[in-house]
């Protein structure tokens, strides 16, 4: 993980997410809704990060289908984070503005 710059990234928000979620005090199913949603981004994560191993190893020249393989990973990774992005917002934006609402 020191190497994937996206990995740490991935890690601040989840970490950001989990203050969030206690702060908002969130249900248990939503717990499950957002734990389940985290890691299927990480999984999305590593997986792309195997691929690119295998791609770098089987074919060190550069190719275009090596190239297709490492974009769809890649691809495969933004989908898992604007998934995720949308399920936060579903669960943590409404309690979010509510206290924002009768803080302000």
């Amino acid at each position: 993980m020191k190497t994937q710059r996206n990995a740490w990234i991935h890690t601040a928000v989840t970490v950001a997410v989990f203050l969030l979620g206690i702060w908002l005090r969130i249900s248990l199913t939503e717990w499950a809704i957002i734990v389940l949603t985290i890691a299927l981004v990480f999984m999305a994560e590593f997986i792309n990060t195997a691929i690119e191993a295998v791609v770098d190893l089987a074919s060190p020249n550069k190719h275009p289908l090596a190239k297709i393989g490492k974009d769809v990973g890649a691809a495969a990774v933004l989908v898992a984070a604007f998934a995720a992005v949308l399920v936060g917002l579903l669960i943590l934006g409404p309690p979010l503005l509510e206290k924002l609402i009768t803080v302000y």
